[in-house]
Parts: structure tokens; sequence; C-alpha cells
């Protein structure tokens, strides 16, 4: 080989070689010590701004329990087939499409309603009027964590007739997990076919993930927000 044909194939390894490093994905750093993370790696809560932060196991130990400024978030992953909610209670909670998600914020002491939208996030701000009645009829509300894990609702399917709703207490980092896949994914007005898949297969794996939590006997916890164990909206 030439020292031109040379000089022309290092010049198009190096162009692969930057290719390949534009096309990795961004090294993920604990947000508390710079410590690198894997991809499966715990979350954490901050508690003033609501806002989620990536954390290696060692920082995510030091806020297990009741920490005032953060909380991990937990890996529990519990379907609820034994959840009773009506039609009539659902539409009292006034929320504006057939998914949302639902915790408790330990510091405003109520009951937050969250659902998916192209936009993020979105929270309802109507009064959530028959919650009350939904947490005496359903103690196994008593085992969600404040601020770190939620109920969440899908009636989705069962508004177009073809499936029951589904209910899950889910570490709150899953549900915004679904809230990312169905804005990136959002195309048009109705959504379009790929995020509807997407949320299929999000669906799927929950189910094969989650164990089912039937004993539906009332757990105290130390951080309830009522004395007599109310959510308050």
């Amino acid at each position: 080989m030439g020292a031109g044909q040379f000089s022309e194939s290092a010049g198009a390894f190096g162009a692969l070689r930057q290719f390949a490093r534009r096309g990795k994905r961004p090294f993920e750093r604990c947000e508390m010590c710079g410590l690198g993370l894997c991809a499966d790696h715990p979350h954490l809560i901050e508690l003033g701004r609501r806002k989620l932060l990536c954390a290696c196991d060692a920082c995510a130990l030091l806020f297990n329990g009741q920490a005032r400024k953060y909380k991990r978030v937990p890996r529990r992953f519990r379907a609820l087939p034994d959840f009773h909610m009506t039609d009539t209670e659902w539409n009292c909670l006034m929320v504006p499409i057939n998914m949302a998600f639902f915790f408790v914020n330990s510091l405003e002491k109520r009951v937050v309603a969250m659902y998916p939208s192209p936009a993020g996030a979105t929270e309802s701000l109507l009064t959530l009027e028959s919650w009350n009645e939904i947490a005496a009829r359903n103690p196994v509300l008593d085992r969600m964590e404040s601020d770190v894990e939620a109920l969440l609702v899908n009636r989705l399917g069962y508004a177009r007739g073809y499936s029951v709703p589904e209910y899950y207490l889910l570490p709150m980092d899953e549900c915004y997990k679904l809230v990312g896949l169905i804005r990136t994914h959002w195309k048009g007005l109705s959504g379009g076919t790929e995020v509807w898949q997407q949320i299929g297969e999000f669906f799927k794996n929950l189910k094969m993930r989650s164990e089912e939590l039937v004993d539906a006997s009332p757990v105290e916890t130390s951080d309830e927000i009522a004395s007599d164990g109310d959510f308050h909206a």
C-alpha cells in the first residue's frame, strides 16, 4: 500500500472513530458523588423540587428511611388485582385522560394527581373529591410510600372496550419513564401508531416484572400524613 493510500485509509478510520464516539450514549454519573453509573442505577427524589437524581448504590443507601431533603426511590413493582374503583369514582377524580398516577406529597400533606401528555407530566389541578373514599375501600394504599411510590391507573384499554382497568404501585421513576416514552413518541393529534405500540410494550413488561399484591390489610407507616389514615386532597 502506497503512502497516499495509507493516508487515505487512516483518515477514513479516524472519521469512523469520531462517528462511533458521537453515537455512544453519554456516560451517566452519580449526581451526588460523580461516580460512573451502570444503566440500571438507583434514583433519589429531591423533595423540595420534586426532581429525580441519578445515584450510585452507596449514595442511595445514605437516603434510605425518612430523609428530609432526599429519599431513595424503591425498586418494587406491584400489581393490584383486587383494587376497587368504580367508573363514578374515576370520573369524580376529573382526570382528563384515561391514565394517571397518584402519589402522596409529604411536604404539602396532600395527594397529587399527574397524567402523561405530549408535553410531559401534567398535574391535575382539580379537586380529588373521591380520593378518601377510594383509599378507605383499598387499604393497600397504606403500603404506598409517600413521595417515591405512586398508584398508576391505566384505563386506556378499558375505555376502548377490550380490557379491564389496571392498577399498580410503582416506583416514581417508572411513572416518569412512561411519561417520557409518550412525550418522545407522540406524533400528531392522536399520537400515531408508534406511541401506542410503545405504551403496550411498557405495560406488557410491567406485568412481567410485577408481583401481585393481594393482601389488602392496612399497614402502619411512619410517614402517614394524617392520624386517621386518610389521604387528604
